[in-house]
């Protein structure tokens, strides 16, 4: 099996659709995150599998729990999740929100070299940013401690945005913690085909 029909497949058990050439613009990312990754340490993971695991497979396991059209990724890093998820949802648009210079030039390369019309790269602390039109959703991967996440997106949002912390074992505590008026919406575990951790999503409202 090559690689391209194991991404197509793994990514299938996630409940995402790819094609083929969608899991060949993927893997071209991977490649091209490689490259920079000698220069300008974007990234920790360097192994190719966890790379597939860690960025593309990872990213994607929240593809599901997007709704509306305008999407934000707060503190893309080197654009993940919101760039995979940009290449499988064509039909959204995206806005990848990073304070580190060097990241946000990775990130602005990479939607030229896919051909994402669908990627708008702000360089920006993410609570500095007031969105003129709220975002319908938001996401967040590793971003902080769910009291403080949502404190820094909460000027992204509406009253109908939806929030998604992606986040590694169910955190009781930071639940616990929750400011008001946001609130839980609903929550699921991710099974990312190769990697052994735990991960979950909780999806968020202001009020």
């Amino acid at each position: 099996m090559s690689t391209v029909e194991r991404l197509m497949g793994d990514s299938a058990t996630l409940g995402v659709s790819l094609t083929e050439g969608d899991a060949a613009r993927l893997l071209a990312l991977l490649e091209e995150l490689t490259r920079w990754n000698r220069s300008y340490n974007l990234t920790a993971i360097r192994d190719p599998e966890a790379m597939v695991t860690h960025h593309l497979l990872d990213s994607l396991s929240v593809s599901p729990d997007l709704v509306g059209t305008r999407i934000a990724d707060a503190g893309t890093g080197a654009g993940f999740p919101g760039l995979p998820l940009a290449v499988c949802n064509p039909q959204r648009h995206f806005t990848l929100i990073d304070s580190t210079a060097k990241k946000l030039r990775f990130v602005c390369h990479a939607v030229q070299l896919l051909g994402l019309g669908n990627v708008t790269a702000v360089h920006a602390r993410v609570e500095a940013l007031k969105a003129d039109t709220p975002f319908d959703t938001v996401v967040a991967r590793a971003f902080a401690p769910l009291p403080q996440m949502l404190a820094r997106v909460a000027s992204l949002c509406g009253p109908a945005s939806r929030v998604l912390a992606m986040k590694g074992k169910w955190p009781a505590d930071e639940i616990a913690a929750l400011p008001g008026p946001w609130r839980v919406l609903g929550s699921r575990e991710l099974t990312i085909p190769g990697l052994d951790a735990a991960r979950c999503v909780i999806a968020l409202a202001p009020g």
